[in-house]
This record gives C-alpha cells, structure tokens and sequence, in this order.
C-alpha cells in the first residue's frame, strides 16, 4: 500500500483530523455490533496523533505561538487522553459508553477548531513562527509510522497524561 503523501507537517496533522471525524461519523451511525471496532479504531488514532503532536510538533512551538494556546492545547488532550482510556476500557454493552464517544467527538471537535482557525489558531501561529514544516512532517511521520505499525501488532499502551492529576 502507497504511503500518503502530505506538504508539510500541518496538512499531516490535518489529514489526521479529517480521518478522525469521518470515524466519528461512522460510529453515530453504525449498529451496536460495529461500535466496539470503531470506537477502538477512533482511540488508537487519537492515540497516534496525540503522540506525534505532543512528542514533536508542540515542543516545536513553545516559545514561538502564544502561551495560552500552547498551554491549552495540552490540556485538551488530557481531557480527551481521560476518555480514550475509559472508552478503551470499557464496551458497547457498558454504560454510558455511546455518550463517552460522542463527548470525545464534540471535544476533539473544539479542539480542531483551536488548532485550525484561519488567523489565531495554533496552525495559523506556527506558520507564522517560520519553523521547517517540512522537516516537522518528515520526523512527524516517521514516528507515525512505527506506533501504527505497534498498533497493529500489539495493543498501544493508555494514553499518559502530562498535565492533569488522575
């Protein structure tokens, strides 16, 4: 299978986005027997992209995009880093369990919003910071690669938190 091509490290994590919503997507409208798989699915990416963001594109950003924006980032994905751990523990069966995916949807909804607003969103300033987006990618998809690849063969561990306090 041909590897996907992207521009810079920004249209990966784009790409990203748009695969996580289309799964989204497909969890509302799937039947309960698909759930499971889907909502597996949709952690494991989250997983992946949490990883790469955090591990590489934001420590490339401190200093360079505003604090707030920064800063809140990283608790955004501590929130939903909560509940991908809850949802990968739990089933369709369990309580609740629709309600934490579509929770997980809306915040990761917002949280794409931030990263991707046209003027002040994280994107936005790391453009205009300079950095070697390009360079950003080619680190970016490398790691990318080898957790799908964990993830394939081997369950990826729970999402660590980095801010909040379980």
């Amino acid at each position: 299978m041909a590897q996907p091509s992207y521009t810079d490290a920004i249209a990966l994590l784009k790409a990203d986005h748009r695969a996580v919503e289309a799964l989204f997507e497909k969890f509302e409208k799937a039947g309960d027997d698909k759930k499971q798989a889907l909502a597996q699915q949709i952690c494991n990416e989250l997983k992946i992209h949490t990883a790469i963001e955090e591990e590489i594109f934001y420590p490339a950003l401190k200093g360079k995009i505003e604090e707030e924006t920064y800063t809140e980032a990283y608790v955004e994905h501590d929130a939903a880093k909560l509940l991908i751990n809850n949802i990968m523990a739990s089933s369709p069966e369990d309580a609740f369990f629709d309600a934490k995916v579509k929770v997980l949807s809306e915040e990761i909804k917002h949280h794409v919003h931030e990263e991707e607003a046209r003027s002040e969103g994280m994107f936005a300033q790391a453009r205009e910071a300079g950095l070697d987006m390009v360079a950003l990618r080619d680190q970016m998809l490398a790691r990318k690669m080898e957790l799908t690849k964990m993830a394939k063969s081997e369950a990826l561990p729970d999402a660590e938190l980095r801010v909040m306090q379980t």
